[in-house]
């Protein structure tokens, strides 16, 4: 009996330390490779969370129309160490995006896709996901 007890435990234990890996998604699950995608647009919200950092964007068409997109970004921890801050990207920005389309998008709200790459109205030009993101 006492055997049984220390296998379930064991197996929970494994089952907890697997959880975190099981949760994680690749970049082919949820993005489009073939998908390559440029956008400007102007920064209207950002959120500086884990796992992954993620930014919004308007994008003006020439006819004016207006649409919202979503990007996701590597986790805050690898853009600091990438010379990110908090404040590098800011409400009211004009960026250029460079990234890959969402293979689905929610039925409503922004677009979706993961940034690959950013450039700042000045020309500034900013890493926005890690190779380990964009791994096809």
């Amino acid at each position: 009996m006492k055997m049984i007890a220390v296998m379930v435990v064991a197996a929970a234990a494994l089952l907890m330390w697997a959880a975190p890996a099981l949760a994680h998604h690749s970049f082919a699950a949820q993005y489009d490779a073939s998908k390559h995608i440029e956008l400007k647009g102007v920064v209207t919200k950002v959120e500086w969370t884990n796992p992954h950092a993620r930014f919004y964007i308007d994008q003006t068409s020439d006819t004016g129309d207006v649409t919202s997109w979503n990007f996701e970004m590597a986790s805050p921890n690898v853009l600091v160490r990438n010379g990110w801050k908090r404040t590098s990207l800011k409400i009211g920005d004009e960026v250029t995006v460079t990234g890959y389309l969402a293979r689905t998008g929610p039925p409503a709200g922004p677009k979706m896709a993961i940034a690959e790459s950013l450039t700042a109205s000045d020309g500034r030009k900013m890493f926005a996901s890690s190779a380990t993101d964009l791994s096809r």
